[in-house]
C-alpha cells in the first residue's frame, strides 16, 4: 500500500520520503506519470502551436498542481548533489577545463566529478584533420589540444561513455562534439538570440564556418564578430570550441550568423520565445528564475515559465544565503540536464552567472591538495550528499558522504556530526564548485603519500608489482601512484628473465630514483645495493661535498671513463685514472651499465652541475672516511648538540663543535615516558641541547641519550661494553626497544640487546605483553641466561629480583620535574606574551586570589592578573564549599599546564589553611590530590603541605590494570626525606608506599628473616611431589624438601614421602637453610647467622631435638661423605627427554644424575623410561662417581655401579660395522664390541640385519681388552637355563677343534692367499684358493664378488697348526657336501687334478710348438678377456635362480643334457645386427640353442678329460686334428667381417679398429642388454660418448638416442631426464628433443610426449620441422581439432614465405593420419591462391590417387591440364594422367585423355608440338 500512496499522492501536501528510500526512485515515479504529457506538449510546440496549448493538457491532478499551477517537470523532492552513480550516457553538463595534455583534456564537472575529453571527441572536422595528418607523409604542424583548450575554460559537454578504470572506479568519457550536444535542435527550431556551442569547421577568407551540430544548417561567424573573442586574440583554428549567440537565421534555418561578443553573451538570457523545451534545454544557458521553495539542502526554482529546477547547496552564493526567500527573482545558469529523469540543476554562483566563459581552475589560496588539516569543524550535514567543513583558516571544504567513513564501515552521519573536531585530507579542488573536496577516511589520511609531490628521491617505499613490460616493471605504491622500475634497475645484475623473479601482486621494497610530479612520472630502483645503502644520498649537487662517498650506478661507459648517476639526475664523471688502482685501458670490459659502485666526490660545481668522482678513492679511503666522524665521539662521552631536523621518531642533531651528525631518539629525551613528547614538541631546529651522552655508535650513525638514569650508568661504568663482558647476575640499566607477544627486548648502551621473556617481565602473571611496558621506558634488568654460541642473553625485569640504585626514585623525580620546568621556561622564552611569563612564574602550592566564574560540576575561576588563563577546580576540590558566581576565594595551585594555559586549583580548607612545618624522617598519611601522567600532587595529612611524587615508585613498575594505578583520593604512607627541597621549588621531598590493605604478607624489604636452627610453626599451604610449601606464623612462605620429610631409614623405596603430609595441617619445623627471594638459588648453608627470605625447613623428628647439637652441612661436605659403591636413598626430581637422563636429589642442595643405561635393565623400557619413575618417588641407587664441580653425584639404579667380567648389562648400539660387528656403548662410560660369531647360538646369513643405531640390547661381558669389552649376545650366555643347545657352539680355543670336523663360519675377507673365515671372535681359518672351489680361478677377485664379508659358509677342517695357531679349511663340495661357492653360470673351466693335469700340460706344450708365434697371443688374450667380462657381469646371476639354469653361456653343447636344459631355461635376448633402438623389448628375439662353434672344442676337451679313461694313440691324434681344425675355424672367424661378434672381447677388438662407428657401439650395448646387464650397457654408452670423435655429430647423436631409449625402457623418469639434459648440452638441441618425443610417442607415453612438443614449439618456433612433427603426433593421436589450432599458431610464428609449404605439409598429414576430406579442402584452398605451384599439384595428385575415389582423381587431373602454366609442365601432367588411366581406366577413358592432349596441342600450336 505504501508504494501506491507514493505513486498517487492524494490531495494536500506531498508525503515526505523516508530517509531510507532512494531519492532517485522517488523522482522517477513522479516523472513517469508526466512523460506522455510532456512529449505531447513538445510535439505541439514543434508544430508551432502556442505555448498555452501545452499548459492546457490534461494531466493527473496531484497536490502540487493545485498549489503551483502546471509544471512541465516535477520539482525534486529533496535537493542533493550529483553522484557519479547517477551520471548516465547522454547527460548534458557544463564543465571547466582542468588540465590539457596532448591527447586528452581533464574536465572538472559539477559536484566534484571529473571527466575526460579525448582528442577523438572534439568534432568531426578535427577528427578528419587528424586522420589526414596521420595518413599523409608531410609533418605540417597540427593544432594540438593545448592550442584549442586552456585551463579554466567553461565548456558544454555530453557524457559519451561510462568506462570502468583499471582499479574498478568509474571513469566519465566526455565529448564536445556539437552533433551530440545540440542533437535535440533542428534547423526549424533555431531562433535568433539562442546561445549555442560549436566547433570551428573551417577557416574562410572573411570568417569561420562553425559546426553547431544541426543538420542542414550552416553557421557562419564573421571575422569582425570574432575579434572580440576573449583570451584568444589570434585567429581561431579548426576544431576550436566556441560559445556563440545566433544573431540571425535566414532561409528557414539553413543559414545562421553568429556572434561571440563576450559582453552580449554575458547578458544573453534564454527566453521562452526561443522555444526551449525539456528535450533541447542546454547546460550553460543563462535564465531568469523565481525561488519556489527554500530547503535545508538547497533551493527549488521555476524558470522559463514552466520548468522547475534545483540549486544544491554548493551552488548557492554563500554571501547571499539570507536573501534567498520564496518568490525572489534570481539569475541562474543551467548546470546539467538529466534527460531520463527530467532533472535540471542550476547554479547561482556569481563566477558562473556573471562571467560564464572562464573560471579560476586553481584556488586563490594556492595548491593545498594532499594536505592533512587538523581541528576542522563540521558546520552542516546534508544527509544525501555530504557535509561542509570549516578549516582552521576559515575556508570551507566539502566532504562527500562516501568519504565520511571507511568504505567497509556502515555510515553513521549523526555520530560524525557530533564529533567536535575532525582531521581531514584535502583530495582535490573542484573548479566548477570553487571548493576543496576533502576526506575523513582514516585510510586516506594515514596514507604515506597521496600525490606524486609527496614522494622524495631517495625515499624507501613499498609497493606491489603491477605489470612487467619490455622496458621495465610498473609498481603501484597506492591506488593512484605508480612508478616504473627501469629494466636495468630490476636487480643488481641485468636479469634475462625478470618474470621468474617478479610476479604480479608481489610486495616489494624500492627506492625512489627521481620523481616528476607535474608529469606524474616516478622512477624506482630495486638494486639491493642502492635500496639498502646507508651512505649519504646525493639528491642534488649541493649534497655532494668533496670527500663524501655515496652509492651510484653507471649509466654510460666511454673511453675516457664512466658516467655515474645518483638521485634526481645528479650525475658525475669518473675519469679513466680514477676507475681503479690498477691501470684500465678499456672500461667497458671491466664495468657494465647498471652496476652499482661506491664513488667518492673529488670536485663538485653545483652551478654548472658538474661533478668529478673516483671509484679508486672510495675503495681505498672507505674505512677511514666513514669512521672519521665517529673518532671524536666515544660511547659514554658527554656532548652538546644542535638540533638540525625533527623527524617522527626523534631529532637529527649535530654534535658541537665538529658538527658530526647524530640521532637523538624521542624516547631518549627523558626517563619519564610522558615527558619525551613534551620535550620533542618544544625543541625547535637550531636549539642547543646540553648534557647529552653517546650510548651507541656504529658505521652508520651515532646515537645520543638524555635519559638521566642511562647517563648515570655510563658515567659510573655500570655497563657491559661487549657481549663478552655480560655475566649472569649482572644488573644493567636499559630501555624497552621492542614489545613482542613472547616478551620484550631491552636495549642497553653499546648496542647490546637482551630479551625479557613473558615470564620474567613481572612478578605477577601477564596475559598480554603489549599493555605492560611502554616503548622507550627505562628499566633495570638483571641478566639470567647467556647463549655464548648465538651471542644472546635473557634478562629479568621482576621488581623482586632487581635492586635499584640508592636514592634512585628521588633522583628520578627531581630530574623529571626539572625537565618539565625546562619546557615551561622554553615556552616562556619563545612566546613573549605576558600570560606565558606569568604562568611560568607560578608553582605548586602557591595561593591565588580568584573570582568564581561558573559552578557546574566543579568550578571555574577568573583572575584579574591572568585574564585569558583557564582556572578550574574539580568536584573533589570544591567539596563542601558553597560557591556562587562573582564570589572571591583563595585557592591553592595543584598543577599548571602551560601549553593549554590551564591552572588546576583546590579551595579545600585543609589545603588552603596555614602550612605546618615538617621534620625530616617523620611519617604521614598522604592523599593524592591531582594526577598528571607520570607525576602526582599529594597533600600531607593535615599539615596543608603539598608536594609532588612520581606515580611509579620503581623503574620497572607497571600497571596491568586501571585498579593498580594511583587515583585522586587514594591514601599513601609517606616519609619525609627533606622538609624543603630546593629542586622541588621548596616542596618537601618524600618517599612513599601505598597504604597496604591489612593482610599478613608484606613486601620482602620489611620482613624479618629467619636464621639457621630456628624452630618455627606453620600451616601447610601446598603439597607437591618434590616439596611442601608452608605458610609460617608471620605470613612468610617456607619450603620443605622431599628429603626432609621423613627419617632416611623410614623411607620405603617407591613411596612418595610428601604424600604423608596433608594440606592445612599445622607442622613444627626447623630452619636448615634458605633461598634468595629473587633468584630462588640456594644460599650456602655455611652462614648460620644469615637471614633467609625464603627459609628451607626440615620436618625430621631427630633434627627437631633442640638438645642435640645441630650443625649446618654444606653441599661439599655432604658429597665428600659419600663413597663410590655406597647405596643411598634419593628422590626423583626431573627427567630430561633429550638426554634421556634422570635427575634425582638426596638433599635440598645436592642433585644426582642417572644415565639411561644405569636406569633400566630391560630394553623394552628404553622407549619411555619416565613411566617407571614418578616425580618425588623414593629410589635406592648406588654411587658411581662423585663430581665436585658442579657439585653432583652420578648414580646407578640397576644395582651395579661398575662393569665386571661375566656380568650382564644393558648396552646401546652405536655403530654396525661389517668387519667388526656391533659397537656398543655401555653404562658408566664403558664401550665394547660384539663379534659376528657372538650374535647368536645358531648362525644365520646376514647376521647384522636387524641391528640398528641407538638400539638397546642386553650384553654379556666376556673380557676387557684395552678398556674395550668383548661382548656376547648368545642366549646361552644371557639365559643359560632356558637356552637350547647351540647349533654353532662357541670356539673358545684352537684345542677344541679337530681335523676333519665340519664347522660353520663367516667370511672375513678374500685375498690371493685364499678365503679367510671367522670361526670365533679370536680364531680365523683359511681356505686356499684350490681348496675353495672346484673351478679354475685365475684371479681371486672372482671369489671376492661372490663372497662378500659375513657370508655364511660350511667348511671342513683339513689340519690345525697349533704352534702357529693356523687352521686350514676346505670349501670344496666333496668335503662339505654343500654346492660350490661359485655358480655354474660363470662358465669357468673345472680345475684338473692328478693325471689329467699332467696330460693337459703336455698338450699345451705341443700346441705351443705347432702354433706360429703371432697367433699365440690372441688366444691367451681372449681367455683373460673372457674371464674379465664375466667378472663384471652384474646382470642377473643364474646362481640365484635356484639352480634351474645351469646353462654355460660359452659352451651350451658340451653334452646333450645341457642343450635341452638351456632351451628349456629362460632364454637370454638375442639382438639382430640391425638392432633398432626405437622399438620396445618385444622386438628382441630369444636366442635359440644355436651353437657357437668357436669355443666348443675347448670345453669338450675338458669334459672328456675329466673321465679317468686312458686314451690310445689314435685318439690322441684325433684330438690333435680337432685342435688344428678349431684353430683354422677361429682364424677364418676372425677374418670374416660380416660375422657378428659374440662376446665382449670380440667387440673390444672391433672397436679398436673403428672407434667412431656408432653401429658397433650400439651392437655392443645390445649384447649387454641380451644378458639383461643394464648397467654394463649404460657404461658402454658412456664410453662411446667419450670415445667417438667430436666431429662425428651424427654418430654421437645415435649413441645419445640409444641411451635415451635405454633409460626410457629400463631407467626411471629421473634418470631419463638427466640423460636428456646432458644430451642437450652436447648435441644440437632440436634433434635431441625430436628423438625423445618419438621415443615417448612409440612407448605410448602420450602425456609426456605432448608436454615435450609444447616446449619444442615454444623453443624452436622458427623451425618448420617442429610444427610438422607436433602436427603429425596430434593427428596420429586423433586430435584433428588440436592439429588445426596448431597450424594457425605455426602460421603466426613462421615467416610468411613458409606458409604455403606448411599448409601443404599439414594437408598431407591430414590425408595420411586424419580426415582426407579436410586435407583435400586445405589443398584446394592453397592451390586456388597459388595455382602455379606445380609441385603442390603433383603432391595433391599423388594423395588423391592413393586416398581418393577414381572420380575425384579424374576431376583433379582435368583441373590440372587446364592450368595456365608452362607447356612443359602441362605435358608432364598429361603424361601422369595417361599413366593413371592405363592403370585404372578403360580403353575409352585412355582415348579420351589422348584426345584432350591433342586439343591442347592444337590450341597451343607449335610450342606444344615441340
Amino acid at each position: 500500500m505504501a508504494s501506491m500512496e507514493e505513486d498517487f499522492p492524494r490531495g494536500g501536501t506531498a508525503k515526505k520520503p523516508t530517509e531510507t528510500e532512494s531519492k532517485i526512485v522517488v523522482q522517477r515515479t513522479e516523472v513517469d506519470n508526466l512523460f506522455q504529457s510532456n512529449e505531447q506538449a513538445e510535439a505541439r510546440k514543434r508544430k508551432g502551436a502556442g505555448k498555452d496549448d501545452g499548459k492546457k493538457l490534461k494531466k493527473p491532478k496531484t497536490g502540487k498542481d493545485k498549489e503551483d499551477g502546471l509544471m512541465l517537470n516535477a520539482a525534486a523532492k529533496c535537493v542533493e548533489i550529483l553522484h557519479v552513480k547517477n551520471v548516465k550516457e547522454g547527460m548534458l553538463m557544463l564543465g571547466c577545463v582542468k588540465e590539457v595534455a596532448d591527447f586528452e583534456v581533464t574536465v572538472s564537472l559539477p559536484c566534484g566529478l571529473q571527466g575526460f575529453l579525448s582528442i577523438r571527441n572534439v568534432c568531426d572536422a578535427y577528427a578528419k584533420l587528424l586522420s589526414e595528418q596521420l595518413d599523409s607523409a608531410d609533418t605540417e604542424e597540427i593544432c594540438s589540444l593545448p592550442h584549442l583548450f586552456h585551463p579554466g575554460m567553461v565548456i558544454r559537454c555530453v557524457v559519451a561513455k561510462l568506462d570502468v578504470a583499471k582499479g574498478g572506479s568509474p571513469s566519465i568519457q566526455l565529448s564536445v562534439n556539437p552533433k551530440l550536444i545540440n542533437k535535440a535542435l533542428t534547423s526549424s527550431s533555431l531562433k535568433a538570440g539562442m546561445v549555442l556551442s560549436g566547433c570551428v569547421e573551417s577557416v574562410e577568407d572573411h570568417g569561420y564556418i562553425v559546426d553547431i551540430g544541426i543538420g542542414g544548417t550552416k553557421a557562419f561567424l564573421p571575422k569582425t564578430a570574432a575579434k572580440d573573442k576573449q583570451n584568444d586574440q589570434d585567429e581561431l583554428k579548426v576544431g576550436q570550441y566556441v560559445t556563440a549567440q545566433v544573431e540571425e537565421v535566414k532561409n528557414d534555418g539553413r543559414v545562421a550568423r553568429l556572434s561571440v561578443s563576450s559582453s552580449t553573451l554575458a547578458q544573453a538570457f534564454a527566453e521562452s520565445e526561443q522555444g526551449w523545451n525539456l528535450t533541447n534545454l542546454l547546460p550553460g544557458l543563462l535564465v531568469k528564475a523565481t525561488i519556489k521553495k527554500v530547503t535545508k539542502h538547497g533551493l527549488i526554482l521555476s524558470f522559463l515559465t514552466s520548468f522547475s529546477g534545483h540549486v544544491d547547496f554548493l551552488h548557492m552564493e554563500p554571501e547571499q544565503t539570507s536573501s534567498y526567500t520564496e518568490g525572489a527573482e534570481v539569475q541562474a545558469r543551467v548546470l546539467y540536464v538529466e534527460l531520463s529523469t527530467r532533472l535540471v540543476a542550476l547554479s547561482l554562483r556569481s563566477y558562473l552567472v556573471q562571467a560564464g566563459s572562464v573560471v579560476d581552475p586553481s584556488p586563490a589560496a594556492g595548491d593545498r591538495i594532499g594536505e592533512v588539516v587538523k581541528d576542522c569543524k563540521m558546520t552542516t550535514m546534508h544527509h544525501m550528499s555530504g557535509a561542509m567543513l570549516e578549516l582552521p583558516d576559515e575556508t570551507m571544504a566539502f566532504v562527500h558522504r562516501n568519504h565520511m567513513k571507511e568504505s567497509s564501515e556502515p555510515s553513521n552521519e549523526n555520530r560524525v556530526l557530533a564529533m567536535p573536531e575532525h582531521t581531514c585530507r584535502i583530495l582535490d579542488f573542484s573548479a566548477m564548485d570553487q571548493i576543496h573536496f576533502a576526506s575523513l577516511r582514516r585510510s586516506v589520511i594515514e596514507r604515506p603519500f597521496f600525490r606524486y609531490q609527496d614522494l622524495q628521491a631517495g625515499q624507501v617505499v613499498e609497493g606491489k608489482v603491477s605489470v612487467l613490460l619490455n622496458h621495465g616493471m610498473v609498481v603501484h605504491l597506492s591506488d593512484h601512484i605508480k612508478g616504473l622500475v627501469p629494466r636495468t634497475h630490476l636487480s643488481d645484475i641485468i636479469l634475462k628473465n625478470p618474470e621468474k623473479k617478479y610476479v604480479e601482486g608481489m610486495k616489494i621494497k624500492c627506492r625512489v630514483l627521481s620523481v616528476e610530479a607535474e608529469n606524474k612520472k616516478l622512477y624506482l630502483t630495486r638494486k639491493k645495493a642502492l635500496v639498502e645503502s646507508t651512505l649519504p644520498l646525493f639528491l642534488s649537487y649541493a649534497d655532494a661535498h668533496p670527500g663524501r662517498v655515496s652509492h651510484g650506478y653507471i649509466v654510460c661507459i666511454k673511453d675516457f671513463g664512466c658516467i655515474v648517476r645518483f638521485y634526481n639526475s645528479v650525475k658525475g664523471l669518473v675519469p679513466l685514472s680514477e676507475l681503479s688502482s690498477e691501470p684500465i685501458i678499456s672500461p667497458e670490459e671491466v664495468f657494465y651499465v647498471g652496476q652499482v659502485l661506491k664513488a667518492k666526490v673529488l670536485q663538485c660545481d653545483p652551478d654548472k652541475a658538474k661533478m668529478l668522482l673516483s671509484f679508486k678513492a672510495a675503495v681505498e679511503g672507505d674505512t677511514g672516511e666513514s669512521a672519521k666522524p665517529q673518532v671524536d665521539c666515544e660511547v659514554g662521552k658527554r656532548v652538546e648538540a644542535r638540533v638540525l631536523k625533527k623527524s617522527v621518531n626523534g631529532l637529527e642533531v649535530a654534535i658541537l663543535p665538529d658538527e658530526n651528525r647524530a640521532v637523538l631518539p624521542t624516547m631518549h629525551l627523558s626517563d619519564h615516558v610522558s615527558n619525551c613528547p613534551l620535550l620533542w614538541e618544544n625543541l625547535q631546529e637550531g636549539d642547543n641541547i646540553s648534557n647529552l651522552m653517546c650510548y651507541s655508535k656504529n658505521k652508520q650513525n651515532i646515537a645520543l641519550t638524555k635519559k638521566p638514569t642511562v647517563r648515570w650508568s655510563l658515567e659510573e661504568g655500570v655497563v657491559a661494553k661487549d657481549f663478552s663482558e655480560v655475566t649472569v647476575g649482572m644488573q644493567l640499566i636499559g630501555w624497552i626497544k621492542n614489545i613482542m607477544s613472547y616478551g620484550v627486548f631491552v636495549e642497553f648502551p653499546y648496542g647490546l640487546v637482551g630479551l625479557a621473556p613473558k615470564s620474567a617481565m613481572t612478578d605477577k602473571f601477564i596475559q598480554d605483553t603489549t599493555n605492560a611496558f611502554q616503548l622507550g621506558q627505562t628499566v633495570l634488568a638483571k641478566v639470567t641466561n647467556l647463549d655464548e654460541e648465538k651471542r644472546r642473553f635473557l634478562v629479568t625485569l621482576k621488581i623482586s629480583e632487581v635492586i635499584p640504585p640508592e636514592g634512585d626514585a628521588q633522583t628520578r623525580l627531581i630530574n623529571g620535574l626539572q625537565e618539565k620546568r625546562a619546557v615551561t621556561e622554553m615556552l616562556a622564552v619563545r612566546d613573549v606574551s605576558d600570560l606565558r611569563q606569568q604562568l611560568a612564574a607560578l608553582c605548586v602550592g602557591q595561593k591565588l586570589k580568584l573570582t568564581v566564574d561558573t559552578t557546574d560540576s566543579g568550578a571555574t575561576f577568573k583572575s584579574d592578573d591572568m585574564a585569558s588563563a583557564t582556572i578550574l577546580a574539580t568536584k573533589h576540590h570544591v567539596m563542601g564549599v558553597n560557591l556562587s558566581p562573582g564570589q572571591k576565594v583563595t585557592a591553592v595551585i595543584l598543577h599548571i599546564d602551560i601549553l593549554s594555559s590551564c591552572i588546576h586549583v583546590s579551595i579545600l580548607s585543609k589545603l588552603v589553611g596555614k602550612k605546618k612545618s615538617l621534620t625530616e624522617g617523620s611519617k604521614y598519611t598522604a592523599l593524592v590530590q591531582h594526577i598528571d601522567k607520570d607525576f602526582a600532587v599529594i597533600s600531607l595529612h593535615d599539615t596543608a603541605q603539598l608536594t609532588v611524587i612520581q606515580t611509579r615508585s620503581h623503574l620497572n613498575e607497571i600497571f596491568l590494570s586501571e585498579s593498580n594505578k594511583l587515583k585522586t583520593g587514594m591514601s599513601l604512607s609517606v616519609e619525609v626525606i627533606e622538609a624543603s627541597c630546593q629542586e622541588l621549588q621548596g616542596l618537601p621531598l618524600v618517599s612513599w608506599q601505598r597504604s597496604a590493605p591489612n593482610r599478613p604478607r608484606t613486601t620482602s624489604e620489611n620482613q624479618k628473616g629467619h636464621q639457621f636452627g630456628d624452630i618455627v610453626q606453620g600451616k601447610v599451604k601446598t603439597v607437591k611431589p618434590a616439596s611442601i610449601q608452608v605458610t609460617l606464623e608471620d605470613g612468610s612462605t617456607a619450603s620443605v624438601h622431599v628429603s626432609e620429610v621423613k627419617e632416611a631409614t623410614g623411607v620405603i623405596v617407591g613411596s612418595f614421602p610428601t604424600s604423608s603430609v596433608k594440606v592445612g595441617s599445622t607442622v613444627t619445623a626447623r630452619v636448615i637453610g634458605g633461598r634468595e627471594a629473587s633468584s630462588h638459588k640456594f644460599l650456602p648453608f655455611s652462614h648460620p647467622k644469615f637471614t633467609y627470605n625464603i627459609p628451607e625447613l626440615t620436618l625430621i623428628p631427630s633434627k627437631l631435638d633442640e638438645s642435640k647439637d645441630f650443625k649446618p652441612v654444606t653441599a661439599k661436605e655432604k658429597l665428600n661423605s659419600c663413597k663410590v659403591g655406597e647405596e643411598i636413598t634419593c628422590f626423583v626430581s626431573k627427567f630430561h627427554p633429550q638426554r634421556k637422563s634422570l635427575e634425582v636429589t638426596i638433599d635440598p642442595c645436592v642433585t644426582g644424575t642417572v644415565e639411561l643405561l644405569a636406569m633400566i635393565t630391560d630394553p623394552k623400557d628404553g622407549g619411555h623410561p619416565e613411566k617407571l619413575f614418578k616425580l618425588g618417588q623414593a629410589v635406592r641407587g648406588k654411587v658411581v662417581e662423585v663430581i665436585s664441580k658442579p657439585q653432583r653425584f652420578v648414580l646407578s639404579l640397576t644395582g651395579v655401579h661398575k662393569l665386571e667380567k661375566g656380568s650382564i648389562t644393558l648396552g646401546m648400539v652405536t655403530n654396525v660395522h661389517p668387519q667388526v660387528g656391533l659397537q656398543v656403548k655401555l653404562p658408566f662410560g664403558g664401550s665394547g664390541t660384539v663379534a659376528v660369531t657372538e650374535l647368536a647360538d645358531a648362525y644365520r646369513p646376514n647376521p647384522l640385519d636387524g641391528y640398528s643405531k641407538d638400539q638397546l640390547i642386553r650384553c654379556f661381558l666376556l673380557v676387557s681388552e684395552n678398556d674395550k669389552w668383548q661382548l656376547s649376545l648368545r642366549p646361552s650366555r644371557l639365559n643359560p637355563q632356558q637356552a637350547k643347545p647351540a647349533k654353532d657352539p662357541e670356539v673358545l680355543s684352537i684345542d677344541t677343534l679337530k681335523a676333519g670336523q665340519l664347522i660353520r663360519g663367516y667370511v672375513k675377507s678374500v685375498g690371493e692367499q685364499g678365503v679367510f673365515i671367522r670361526l670365533s671372535r679370536s680364531i680365523t681359518g683359511r681356505a686356499q684358493l684350490q681348496q675353495s672351489t672346484k673351478y679354475f680361478v685365475s684371479n681371486h677377485k672372482v671369489l671376492c664378488d661372490h663372497l662378500p664379508p659375513n657370508t655364511l659358509l660350511t667348511t671342513k677342517i683339513l689340519r690345525i697348526d697349533e704352534e702357529e695357531e693356523l687352521v686350514n679349511l676346505s670349501l670344496l663340495p666333496v668335503d662339505t657336501g654343500k654346492p660350490d661357492i661359485l655358480p655354474e653360470s660363470l662358465a669357468l673351466p673345472l680345475r684338473l687334478t692328478g693325471q689329467e693335469k699332467k696330460k693337459h700340460d703336455d698338450q699345451q706344450k705341443m700346441k705351443k710348438r705347432a702354433l706360429p708365434e703371432s697367433e699365440q697371443v690372441p688366444t691367451k688374450k681372449k681367455k683373460t678377456k673372457k674371464s674379465k667380462s664375466d667378472d663384471n657381469d652384474s646382470g642377473v646371476e643364474v646362481y640365484f635362480r635356484e639352480e634351474e639354469d645351469k646353462e654355460d653361456e660359452e659352451d651350451p653343447k658340451s653334452d646333450s643334457v645341457k642343450v635341452t636344459q638351456s632351451s628349456a631355461g629362460p632364454s637370454r635376448l638375442q639382438v639382430a645386427a640391425g638392432f633398432s633402438w626405437d622399438v620396445g623389448l618385444s622386438a628382441l628375439k630369444p636366442a635359440s640353442a644355436a651353437v657357437q662353434e668357436g669355443d666348443s672344442s675347448d670345453g669338450e676337451d675338458q669334459d672328456e678329460s675329466s673321465k679317468p679313461k686312458k686314451k690310445s694313440r689314435h685318439e690322441l691324434e684325433e684330438e690333435k686334428k680337432a685342435a688344428e681344425k678349431a684353430l683354422v675355424q677361429r682364424e677364418t672367424q676372425l677374418m670374416d667381417p660380416s660375422l657378428r661378434p659374440e662376446d665382449a672381447a670380440a667387440f673390444e677388438r672391433l672397436l679398436l679398429a673403428s672407434p667412431n662407428s656408432s653401429l658397433l657401439w650400439l651392437q655392443y650395448m645390445a649384447h649387454h642388454l641380451q644378458a639383461t646387464q643394464i648397467e654394463q650397457a649404460r657404461a658402454v654408452a658412456e664410453r662411446a660418448l667419450k670415445t667417438i670423435s667430436f666431429r662425428e655429430e651424427q654418430e654421437k647423436l645415435n649413441v645419445w638416442v640409444a641411451l635415451l631409449n635405454l633409460e626410457n625402457m629400463y631407467g626411471t623418469e629421473e634418470s631419463l631426464k638427466k640423460v636428456f639434459e646432458r644430451a642437450l648440452q652436447f648435441c644440437e638441441p632440436m634433434p635431441v628433443y625430436q628423438q625423445l618425443a618419438d621415443i615417448y610417442a612409440k612407448s605410448d607415453k602420450i602425456k609426456e610426449a605432448e608436454g615435450l612438443y609444447k616446449t619444442m614449439v615454444k623453443r624452436f618456433r622458427q623451425n618448420k620441422a617442429v610444427w610438422l612433427s607436433y602436427g603429425t603426433f596430434l593427428l596420429q593421436q586423433g586430435q584433428s581439432d588440436a592439429a588445426s589450432a596448431l597450424l594457425q599458431r605455426a602460421l603466426k610464428s613462421l615467416p610468411s614465405k613458409e606458409s604455403v609449404d606448411v599448409i601443404g605439409k599439414f594437408a598431407q598429414l591430414e590425408f595420411r593420419y586424419g580426415d582426407a576430406e579436410k586435407g583435400r579442402a586445405m589443398f584446394d584452398k592453397v592451390l586456388t591462391s597459388y595455382p602455379k605451384r606445380t609441385d603442390l599439384w603433383s603432391v595433391f595428385i599423388d594423395l588423391m590417387v592413393k586416398h581418393g575415389s577414381q572420380k575425384d582423381a579424374r576431376a583433379l587431373f582435368d583441373r590440372v591440364i587446364h592450368l595456365s602454366v608452362s607447356v612443359k609442365k602441362i605435358k608432364f601432367f598429361f603424361k601422369r594422367y595417361l599413366e593413371y588411366e592405363k592403370k585404372h581406366g578403360t580403353p575409352q577413358s585412355i582415348q579420351a585423355v589422348k584426345e584432350k592432349a591433342m586439343e591442347f596441342v592444337e590450341a597451343k600450336g607449335t610450342d606444344a608440338a615441340n
